[in-house]
């Protein structure tokens, strides 16, 4: 089992930025990937971005260039540095880690909302 606690998100004007902490807790054996999914009201889940065991990241189109993802393995904390947010970004953020092809762990989510 993997716990993940979310945290950093809040209220901010366009243009500006924050940080997104994942806390990572429990057994990581089989756990491959780790990445951040976001949900705004009355859309689906979708794939922020996403960190391997490789080292390998990717990007959801519409947050290449704003959005870095980075992880302290020291710390089994990942983050997600947002800037030049735009009020299409306001969501729930959420951190989950993957076994195998399936994301299977999730936490509890973190709001973000971005003003105009």
């Amino acid at each position: 089992q993997v716990q993940l606690v979310e945290s950093g998100g809040g209220l901010v004007q366009a243009g500006g930025s924050l940080r997104l902490s994942c806390v990572a807790s429990g057994s990581f054996f089989n756990i491959n990937t780790m990445g951040w999914y976001r949900q705004a009201p009355g859309k689906q889940r979708e794939l922020v971005a996403y960190w391997t065991n490789y080292g390998n990241t990717n990007y959801a189109d519409s947050v290449k260039g704003r959005f870095t993802i980075s992880r302290d393995n020291v710390k089994n904390t990942v983050y997600l540095q947002m800037n030049s947010l735009k009020p299409e970004d306001t969501a729930v953020y959420y951190c989950s880690a993957r076994l195998g092809s399936t994301w299977t762990y999730w936490g509890q989510g973190t709001q973000v909302t971005v003003s105009s």
